[in-house]
């Protein structure tokens, strides 16, 4: 098979959704050559997730793809009401894009920033040796090959890349429950948005915008459109029909009746679409074994899948490749610490662990029965509490993540930093923040930028703090070290 020579880059990517992308924009930052490969020939029109909720929306505002930030003044838990309100530092951040918006978005900074993107390639297989990874695909022109540094599967819950590399996908199956979602018209039915409920004559009143429990199951609406609503129905349903079997509309009308009481008259979408009507029989909870099998590495949903509960797919997704990406451009530049890149798994799978925990509670608190509603009674009289309410919202958030880090204890060790200041040709760039103005680094890997308050702060690319401490009489000490340990950086001070 001939390699395709042109094509030669320094990182392969697997996926063209919006992992994939913003991982090809992160690569491009740091001044890597990165290709999507993507087997879909166009940006899938498919609706998915209509916006983005959690830590990493800060960080997108930080790389100029997300607007002004808005804390979310309430949200959802296993079906129960989150009053964020009053909470100092909201962790729970939004941004109200559509995932094809979303996809649009990413790769067009991508493609600004030089990277290349080819649709309608699907990869087949790769062969890695101690200098790299060929990488074989099927595309318009045939079968095809290319060499590359590393190859990054960003390919979704049935990823090629993480079967070929050989890497197992352990977890649970909660077998009963059965999800029916379709797009649906509500013939007669008012919208009361300042209300954020639907009336529908004969039929009552429902909520919108969240997931409603009752002891029969679980429900969600949403407008999706002129007319047009998404409507979502959860059963704990054993012997339910089988993939074989088509979804129909009456099928959720049916369901729709059964966990909520009313019969309510659903009908046909408005509009040309595309559409959703599906039936997903079971939910899997996976977390890959392992993130990295040599040059090759997995990411988003090849790494992880849950339940949706809570919206936290692309929050954990989108940190993954962030948290990926500087580590390969320092590997590709040459100068990455001894491990870095093993630090990839061991502070991102921690962090999957955590969405597998809080999406199974959640599911869990949504399922029908007594016992479930007095677990849902306690539950709710310890949201009361502000303590538990900002707990839970910095679980969803997953700001609660604290990555180990070797150096003296401090509060923002090993965590989220959101407002680094940094010119913007220093975005995607290790940051000092140095409130003396005596602080330098020998070979400008990291942006020095002065501060004010009492403590030197080292702010690795994907927004983490790295070190944190008064320099004192000894600037050098343990920050010198965290210069070396992440970036082989040395200290400099000025008189």
């Amino acid at each position: 098979m001939n390699i395709d020579v042109d094509a030669n880059c320094d990182v392969v990517i697997a996926g063209g959704g919006p992992n994939g992308l913003l991982l090809a924009c992160e690569l491009s930052l740091a001044g890597v050559r990165p290709l999507v490969v993507e087997r879909l020939p166009h940006r899938s029109d498919q609706p998915k997730a209509n916006g983005i909720v959690g830590q990493v929306v800060r960080l997108l505002r930080g790389r100029g793809l997300a607007g002004d930030e808005a804390a979310i003044p309430a949200f959802v838990f296993g079906a129960l009401p989150l009053d964020l309100s009053g909470l100092d530092d909201n962790p729970m951040h939004g941004m109200g894009v559509r995932q094809p918006e979303l996809e649009e978005l990413f790769e067009k900074r991508a493609l600004e920033l030089g990277a290349r993107i080819r649709r309608g390639h699907e990869l087949t297989g790769f062969d890695q040796d101690a200098e790299g990874v060929t990488v074989h695909f099927e595309g318009p022109a045939g079968p095809r090959a290319l060499r590359t540094r590393y190859l990054v599967g960003c390919d979704g819950a049935h990823s090629t890349v993480r079967r070929l590399a050989g890497i197992g996908f352990p977890g649970v199956v909660t077998a009963d429950v059965v999800s029916r979602a379709a797009h649906v018209s509500v013939p007669g039915a008012v919208l009361r948005m300042e209300r954020a409920e639907l009336e529908v004559p004969g039929a009552g009143t429902f909520g919108l915008y969240a997931w409603h429990r009752t002891e029969r199951g679980a429900y969600a609406m949403m407008p999706a459109g002129p007319g047009t609503f998404m409507i979502s129905v959860m059963e704990w349903e054993p012997g339910a029909p089988g993939d074989d079997v088509p979804m129909t509309i009456g099928e959720l009308r049916a369901c729709l009746a059964r966990v909520t009481g009313a019969d309510l008259p659903l009908a046909g979408p408005a509009g040309a679409g595309p559409h959703v009507l599906r039936r997903l029989n079971g939910r899997n909870t996976r977390v890959a074994e392992r993130y990295r099998e040599g040059r090759v590495f997995v990411a988003g949903d090849a790494a992880h899948v849950h339940s949706a509960m809570g919206a936290p797919g692309l929050n954990l997704g989108l940190q993954d490749v962030v948290n990926l990406a500087w580590k390969l451009a320092a590997e590709v530049g040459g100068w990455a610490p001894p491990r870095l890149l093993d630090s990839y798994e061991s502070e991102r799978r921690p962090a999957a662990e955590r969405v597998a925990l809080h999406t199974r509670a959640q599911l869990a608190l949504t399922a029908p029965g007594a016992e479930v509603t007095a677990l849902r009674t306690v539950f709710g009289e310890l949201l009361d509490d502000e303590a538990a309410r900002r707990r839970i919202a910095s679980l969803m958030a997953g700001s609660d993540v604290v990555y180990p880090m070797p150096a003296p204890p401090h509060p923002l060790l090993g965590r989220f930093l959101p407002g680094v200041p940094a010119r913007p040709a220093a975005r995607a760039r290790p940051v000092l923040l140095d409130p003396e103005g005596r602080l330098l680094v020998r070979h400008g890997r990291v942006d020095v930028v002065a501060s004010e308050g009492p403590d030197a702060v080292l702010v690795r690319p994907d927004g983490y703090v790295a070190w944190a401490g008064t320099p004192g009489e000894r600037p050098g000490g343990t920050l010198d070290e965290a210069l070396r340990t992440w970036f082989c950086e040395s200290l400099e001070v000025t008189a």
